[in-house]
């Protein structure tokens, strides 16, 4: 059986997508491997670690990303058969959601809809619970849809918020549960 070829949709440091590319790489009968990463900013340090993983990396701006010949192409050249978003901080352009339908999929480091939509990413969303005195946060792993963090819910696991917790606690925490479950959400998913 040929294995499906992922598309790592990546803005930052890549933590998540590192991840997720060595549970692929090392985990010989998951039925998928990361094929390309794509990313939109030239500073992010995702592009260091893709390289140092020896998997390839499209550097495209967001006229390109919106470009649906350009994206197309790239698709088209890298054999995509999934899309995973792991901190990709751009609105996905409806082609590609189209394209992708039941097959892109997002993790988003809180329990939605809580502290989801448009600027909640990254130590936004935790400062944001540690602000509301929640008591449990945790991660959330759904479908892409055309709007931001309203697509079909696969997957969610929690965490307890201390008191005292800080929001850099709470990411701390969060990151845990992303890196243990992300992988393994992504691969129940196939075959699709």
């Amino acid at each position: 059986m040929q294995k499906k070829r992922i598309a790592v949709f990546a803005s930052g440091s890549g933590t998540n997508a590192e991840r997720i590319i060595r549970y692929f790489r090392d985990k010989n009968d998951a039925g998928a491997e990361v094929a390309l990463v794509v990313c939109n900013r030239p500073d992010a340090a995702v592009l260091t670690r893709a390289a140092a993983l020896g998997v390839p990396v499209e550097l495209l701006g967001r006229q390109e990303i919106c470009n649906r010949e350009v994206m197309d192409a790239v698709f088209d050249r890298y054999g995509i058969d999934m899309v995973v978003l792991a901190g990709f901080l751009l609105m996905v352009p409806d082609f590609v959601i189209a394209r992708f339908r039941g097959r892109i999929v997002n993790i988003h480091p809180s329990l939605l809809p809580r502290f989801g939509g448009k600027g909640m990413y990254g130590r936004r969303v935790h400062e944001a619970v540690v602000a509301a005195g929640e008591r449990v946060s945790g991660i959330t792993v759904h479908m892409v849809s055309e709007r931001y963090d309203e697509g079909r819910i696969l997957f969610q696991a929690s965490v307890e918020v201390l008191p005292t917790d800080t929001a850099a606690d709470v990411e701390r925490k969060v990151h845990e549960l992303e890196y243990r479950h992300y992988p393994e959400v992504i691969e129940r998913l196939l075959p699709f």
